[in-house]
C-alpha cells in the first residue's frame, strides 16, 4: 500500500468581505481622529481650511487604496505591498519595505497605539508609568496569542470592536448634531486666520497629522492569501472601507467644530473628550475614554493580524529568517513570524524608544506608497496581458495625482525635518547588508536555487 503524503500546513482563507473591511477600518481608525484635531488646528487655524486637510488627505487615501486593489486583485498574495514592490522593482525594495515595517513602521505602531490604550486606562484605573507599561506589553502579548491561534479568532475579534468602535464614533456624532450647545458660527469665517504666505508649508505640516490618523489602510492587502475570493473582495473593502473612514472623519471635525471654536480646538489636549463633556457633561470625558480604549484595543488587533504576514512572505523568498515561513500544522498561521513581531513590539514599548523611531521613517513610509502606486503604471507596461480583475478607477490620473502628492509630501518632510528624515534614511539603510547576507544564504539552500530556476 502506497502511503499518501501528508500535505503541508498552508494559510487558509478565512476572512469574508465583512472581516476584510473591517480589518482596513480598524487598523485605521485608532487614536488619530480623538487626538491629532489639535494639531491640525495650530497649523492651520481655519474652519474651512480644516475642513480641506482632512477632505485632501481622505482623497489622496482613497487614490493610494483603488491603487492598491488592482495590484491586490492582480496578486492576491500574502504580504500585499512586500509583493508589489518586488514584482515592479526588483526584491531589493520589496526587502527594504518588509525591514522597515518589521523595525520601525508595524511594530512602532503597535507600541504607540498599545501606549495609547494603557494611558486611557488610567481615567478607570490608577497606573504608575511602570504599570502602564506592563498594561501596553499585556495588550500586546494577548492579542499576539489570539492570532497565532488562528485567522479566525482574529478576524472575530477585528468584527467586533471595529463595530463597537465605529458605533461610538457614530453616536458622538448623531449626538452633537442633535444637541443644543453647538454652535455653525464657530465656522465663521470660513477661511478667516490664513497666513497665506505659509499656508502650502501650512497645509503640509497639518497634513502630516492627518494622514497619520488615516494611516493603515494598506494592512489589508497583507493578509489577500487568506480573504476569500479576493479578486472580488480586497477591491470592495479597500474602496468602501476608505470611502467609510473619509465619512466618518468629516463628520467627526465637523462636530468638533460645531461644538467648540477652532482656537479651543487648538488649545486643547483632548478635543473629543471635551466636545464629549459640553454635550453630555461631566461623564463625556469617561464615554470617550472608554471609546478610545475600545478603538485602540482594535487597532492593535489589526496590525497584529496584518504585519506576520509580511515577513512570512519575505521568509519564503529566502529573504528573512527561514522559521518565519513556516505554517502552523493546526492553528494555519504564520505563528513564529506573529511571535517575532509580538516580542519585537513589546521590546519598543519597553524602551519607549517607537515614537522617535517613528518619526525618523514617517518619509519612508510615503516613499513606499509612492514607489507602490507607480507600480500600477509600471505593470501595466511590463505585463499588460496579466490578468486584472479590477482596474484603478481613473488611471492613469488618479496614480499620477497620487505619486505627485505623496512625493511632495517626501520633499516636504524631509526640508521640514531634515536631520530625523536623515536618521530615518539610515534605518532604512542598515537592510541593505542584511538583504545581501541572506540573498546570498537563500543561494546557498537547494529548495531556494530550484525555485529560482
Amino acid at each position: 500500500m502506497v502511503e499518501q503524503p501528508v500535505p503541508s500546513p498552508h494559510l487558509i482563507r478565512g476572512l469574508g468581505l465583512k472581516e476584510a473591511v473591517t480589518v482596513l477600518m480598524g487598523s485605521i481608525i485608532g487614536s488619530g481622529i480623538f487626538l491629532t484635531p489639535r494639531a491640525i488646528a495650530q497649523a492651520t487655524p481655519s474652519p474651512g481650511v480644516i475642513l480641506l486637510v482632512w477632505a485632501v488627505s481622505g482623497v489622496l487615501t482613497l487614490f493610494g487604496a483603488l491603487a492598491y486593489a488592482e495590484l491586490g486583485a492582480m496578486m492576491p498574495r500574502s504580504g500585499g505591498q512586500y509583493v508589489y514592490l518586488r514584482e515592479a522593482f526588483g526584491p531589493l525594495w520589496g526587502f527594504l519595505f518588509g525591514w522597515t515595517l518589521f523595525l520601525v513602521i508595524q511594530t512602532g505602531s503597535i507600541a504607540a497605539v498599545a501606549v495609547a490604550f494603557a494611558e486611557y486606562s488610567r481615567y478607570f484605573v490608577p497606573l504608575s508609568p511602570s504599570l502602564m507599561k506592563l498594561v501596553a506589553i499585556l495588550c500586546i502579548l494577548l492579542l499576539t496569542a489570539v492570532n497565532y491561534v488562528g485567522v479566525r479568532r482574529g478576524g472575530w475579534i477585528q468584527n467586533v470592536f471595529t463595530a463597537l468602535k465605529v458605533g461610538a464614533i457614530v453616536a458622538l456624532i448623531a449626538w452633537g448634531f442633535g444637541a443644543r450647545g453647538g454652535s455653525w458660527a464657530n465656522f465663521q469665517p470660513l477661511w478667516g486666520g490664513v497666513n497665506h504666505d505659509g499656508l502650502l508649508r501650512a497645509f503640509g505640516v497639518a497634513m502630516v497629522a492627518a494622514l497619520w490618523s488615516y494611516d493603515g489602510w494598506n494592512n489589508v492587502g497583507f493578509v489577500a492569501e487568506e480573504i476569500k475570493d479576493p479578486q472580488r473582495n480586497l477591491p470592495l473593502a479597500l474602496t468602501f472601507g476608505t470611502l467609510g473612514v473619509i465619512l466618518i472623519y468629516m463628520s467627526a471635525n465637523l462636530v468638533y467644530m460645531y461644538t467648540l471654536s477652532v482656537t479651543q480646538i487648538a488649545q486643547s489636549q483632548l478635543v473629543a473628550a471635551d466636545v464629549a463633556r459640553k454635550l453630555i457633561g461631566p461623564a463625556g470625558g469617561l464615554v470617550i475614554s472608554a471609546a478610545v480604549l475600545v478603538s485602540t484595543f482594535g487597532t492593535v488587533n489589526g496590525f497584529i493580524l496584518a504585519g506576520p504576514r509580511v515577513y512570512y512572505a519575505m521568509a519564503k523568498d529566502g529573504l528573512f529568517f527561514k522559521r518565519i515561513g513556516e505554517i502552523h500544522g493546526r492553528f494555519h498561521t504564520p505563528a513564529f513570524s506573529i511571535v517575532l513581531q509580538g516580542v519585537w513590539a513589546a521590546l519598543l514599548t519597553l524602551t519607549g524608544k517607537f515614537e522617535q523611531l517613528f518619526t525618523y521613517v514617517i518619509f519612508a513610509s510615503w516613499l513606499y506608497y509612492a514607489m507602490v502606486v507607480a507600480a500600477v503604471i509600471i505593470l501595466r507596461r511590463k505585463r499588460p496581458d496579466a490578468p486584472r480583475p479590477y482596474k484603478t478607477w481613473g488611471y492613469p490620473v488618479v496614480p499620477i495625482l497620487f505619486v505627485a502628492i505623496a512625493l511632495w509630501f517626501v520633499y516636504n518632510t524631509l526640508t521640514s525635518d531634515p536631520r530625523d528624515s536623515l536618521m530615518g534614511l539610515g534605518l532604512v539603510l542598515l537592510g541593505l547588508p542584511a538583504y545581501f547576507y541572506w540573498k546570498a544564504k537563500s543561494a546557498r539552500r537547494p529548495e531556494m536555487a530550484e525555485s529560482s530556476d
